[in-house]
């Protein structure tokens, strides 16, 4: 199981997810462009002490993390989409080991031509006033069902 961030606006939803990768043994894609200064200061601050051990690596563009994503097949299954436009809800999705979940920036979701390219859009059913949940929320909710559907999670 993977998280991928697709040019994430926000250091400290983005500490917040590494620190969550660390905890949880998930690895971590940062998609960039970032909307922030992303170094080891920034990210220390949001993600504290934990930085140290989170797995995650740096792709420069879209393009770039699905080059990648294709020269490593056996460690990338499904893009899956978390999305507010999708009608399939991420409880009701059948997730399997190797599924990349995939977030967008916390200002503007991914564009159309990333919408086209994924394997599954997904959405967290909520109250129909509300815009949306923090990205860093989502994810952590997405991570959650998806672990707890394939037995991912680290052994106590």
């Amino acid at each position: 199981m993977r998280l991928a961030l697709y040019q994430p606006d926000i250091p400290q939803n983005t500490g917040t997810l590494l620190r969550l990768g660390a905890c949880l043994d998930l690895q971590i894609d940062i998609i960039e462009p970032c909307g922030f200064l992303f170094n080891e200061k920034a990210m220390r601050r949001a993600g504290m002490d934990y930085l140290d051990f989170a797995k995650f690596r740096r792709h420069d563009s879209w393009g770039d993390f699905l080059k990648f994503r294709e020269e490593h097949k056996d460690e990338y299954g499904r893009l899956v989409l978390m999305t507010t436009h999708a009608t399939t809800s991420f409880i009701d999705f059948e997730f399997k080991p190797n599924d990349v979940i995939l977030m967008g920036r916390e200002s503007a979701g991914v564009p159309e031509s990333v919408h086209n390219t994924v394997d599954a859009r997904l959405l967290i059913p909520m109250n129909k006033n509300a815009r949306s949940v923090n990205m860093a929320v989502s994810a952590a909710m997405a991570v959650t069902e998806a672990l707890r559907q394939t037995g991912g999670f680290p052994s106590l």
